[in-house]
């Protein structure tokens, strides 16, 4: 069971901002839909009812287009940003909210997989945190800089590498998904804090990270620069 959700939509979208003109990257459509909007879809298409949205760059705008989350038929609640606090900073200013195992999902990737098998691997591996992860060999990609991840044979991160160039094994990319115990926090530092750069190194490194790769049906769709808009 997942018993918390934040969709990450702070972001300020300085690198497509010649094709974005400004507006911030969820809220960009694909179908007619901004991909924030195909993101709530595809929660509440298993059965996750209510989210948080963090915000900090053009909050209002978010707000207009999204709503209540009434249209997705997910009950949409929104966690406003002043200062920007980074992927894993909003995730920690929400710490009160998390009960149990909670989600976290890139608000301006176009993602699916399976979050029920996501979520029985991390259940079953017993990691503190996990991390949702495509071959770009395999997967449809639009060619993320993301972070790249060795994993053994229990499925255990053994090396996070944030950006640059894969390193030797490496080929798995983060998808920009994650699942985390309540215990996660205590890798989260005050202040700004990214998940790529900052907590999942530090998980990886005493051994608490897990990694699942995506179905073979699964694709992450991110929007890193112009060219992949």
């Amino acid at each position: 069971m997942i018993d918390g959700v934040l969709v990450l939509a702070a972001g300020k979208s300085t690198r497509i901002e010649a094709r974005s003109h400004g507006l911030p990257k969820p809220l960009l459509e694909v179908v007619g839909k901004p991909i924030i909007g195909h993101t709530l879809d595809w929660l509440a298409g298993y059965g996750i009812r209510a989210v948080w949205v963090n915000l900090h760059y053009k909050p209002e705008a978010i707000q207009a287009a999204l709503g209540d989350g009434g249209q997705s038929g997910v009950a949409v609640r929104y966690s406003v940003e002043p200062e920007i606090l980074g992927t894993a900073g909003a995730w920690k200013q929400l710490e009160r909210e998390w009960r149990g195992t909670s989600l976290v999902v890139y608000g301006d990737n176009l993602t699916r997989f399976d979050l029920r098998r996501f979520r029985e691997a991390h259940r079953e591996s017993g990691a503190v945190v996990t991390a949702a992860l495509f071959d770009p060999a395999v997967h449809v990609n639009t060619g993320i800089a993301g972070g790249y991840a060795v994993l053994d044979a229990a499925r255990r991160v053994q090396r996070f590498v944030e950006g640059g160039a894969p390193q030797e094994g490496s080929a798995l990319v983060d998808a920009g998904v994650y699942l985390l115990e309540r215990a996660a926090v205590k890798w989260v530092a005050d202040g700004y804090q990214d998940f790529g750069r900052d907590v999942l190194p530090r998980v990886a490194g005493v051994r608490a990270l897990g990694g699942d790769v995506l179905g073979p049906e699964g694709f992450c769709l991110g929007l890193g620069s112009p060219a992949s808009v």
